[in-house]
């Protein structure tokens, strides 16, 4: 997964092919958590780009986006928001592949 290096990336990536962002911090243990499950979840879903989205680098852009809890999922493609999975909870593998498994194709 690679990070996201500014806003206006990641308004062009919500433009293009599906794209999973994945909203997190470097001091957030539930982020820790899913860190070393990601890989899996990536090679499942080749369709989809993963971006991770530092919370504190880009604080503006998680507010602009509604995005208050972390670990968040947030999918776009083709410039239209697809599905958000946003908590502050714990997320597992399972429920993960599933919010990707569920978005529209």
């Amino acid at each position: 997964m690679r990070n996201l290096q500014s806003t206006e990336e990641f308004h062009d990536l919500t433009k293009g092919t599906p794209a999973v962002f994945m909203f997190t911090a470097g001091w957030c243990p539930d982020c820790r958590v899913i860190d070393p499950i990601m890989p899996d979840i990536e090679k499942t879903f080749p369709d989809y780009a993963f971006i991770s989205v530092d919370r504190d680098q880009f604080i503006d852009l998680c507010i602009e986006q509604d995005i208050f809890g972390i670990p968040s999922f947030l999918a776009y493609s083709n410039g239209r928001e697809t599905g958000r999975f946003v908590s502050k909870d714990r997320k597992t593998q399972a429920e993960i592949e599933g919010f990707i498994s569920n978005l529209p194709k």
